[in-house]
């Protein structure tokens, strides 16, 4: 995004298909959708290491939609090799970020102290430096930042270093938090006031002040849905609830009651995030990716469209954009 620009809103393409029970669309139709959408700026794509990247370069030349973000979920310990080739691929393909999940475990079974994410982080930039595709370490469930104030310490390793850190923001794995004191637990949140959701706030906004957040993801929640009661994580354990449809879904697709008014806390620190790229486009992330996806965490066992949902919800993006560029002055409120 150039000073006064618009956003670019690009799509993981692990979300461009109907539901998980339909067959999943091969990669060139996802770029053909994609495509013939004209909704979407970029892919977002994941490395998938029992996937066969070999025609993807092809299919961007084909499809003339580029991938703007690589990316791909690594464990510290085993996947150095593997987080340094998507950093080099990722600038082959033009993609100037590489999302990156770190675990929260070593691959010796260890939690991850703050010094090795920081070790992580450091090759990942002295390696990305060269391909031009800089890293960005995702806030995500499961992952070494699901105890959200170790962004901070994380942050203050890196500053010795001379290296700011840089964080992918995706509110939907904080908001779902809220209210709920199971997953509040898990985030170092126990018994915080009013449900954990004048901490979150504040996170959010230390974050976009400190010029951490270089990218950003966008899949709807609420704070009332407790699980996916749709799919199981594991046997007996279902799914978090780290989505709730952006659209009305139609009768029976979805596990819960769907209520408009349950997407407002999300909506709103999705317009926080908008207002402060929009005042502060030096400062701010350059890219925002539609992320509504399968899986037992998500969408997974439903059966409405998650494809008409990224489409619906990069049209929303884009008309609360231009409502910003209508005020004046531009509103700088987080949350």
């Amino acid at each position: 995004m150039e000073p006064g620009g618009e956003p670019l809103i690009g799509i993981n393409i692990d979300g461009v298909l109907q539901h998980d029970g339909l067959p999943t669309p091969d990669a060139a139709t996802r770029f053909a959708w994609i495509r013939d959408s004209g909704a979407f700026d970029y892919i977002e794509k994941n490395h998938n290491p029992a996937e066969d990247f070999a025609p993807y370069p092809d299919l961007v030349a084909e499809y003339g939609v580029p991938i703007g973000v690589f990316g791909g979920i690594f464990c510290a310990g085993r996947d150095e090799e593997r987080m340094r080739w998507c950093l080099a691929t990722g600038g082959k393909l033009g993609a100037k970020l590489c999302n990156m999940q770190l675990f929260a475990r070593h691959a010796d079974g260890s939690a991850l102290s703050d010094q090795q994410v920081a070790d992580f982080f450091l090759d990942a930039m002295e390696h990305g430096a060269p391909a031009h595709c800089l890293p960005s370490l995702e806030v995500h469930i499961d992952m070494w930042n699901e105890q959200f104030h170790r962004v901070e310490r994380v942050a203050e390793l890196l500053a010795r270093r001379h290296v700011p850190l840089r964080i992918t923001l995706d509110h939907s794995h904080q908001i779902f938090k809220i209210h709920n004191p199971q997953e509040l637990a898990l985030s170092g949140l126990a018994n915080t006031p009013d449900g954990g959701h004048q901490e979150v706030l504040a996170l959010y906004k230390l974050w976009l002040e400190s010029g951490w957040v270089v990218h950003a993801h966008t899949r709807s929640v609420a704070t009332s849905v407790p699980h996916n009661k749709a799919m199981e994580r594991a046997p007996g354990l279902p799914g978090r609830a780290v989505q709730y449809p952006f659209i009305q879904p139609p009768p029976g697709s979805f596990h819960s009651a769907w209520r408009a008014e349950e997407l407002e806390p999300w909506k709103q620190a999705v317009r926080g995030l908008l207002a402060w790229m929009h005042a502060h486009p030096d400062r701010a992330p350059q890219r925002i990716s539609c992320e509504f996806i399968p899986f037992p965490d998500y969408g997974g066992g439903g059966r409405y469209s998650i494809w008409d949902n990224n489409i619906a919800c990069a049209h929303w993006l884009r008309e609360e954009w231009s409502q910003l560029q209508s005020r004046t002055p531009a509103a700088t409120a987080i949350g």
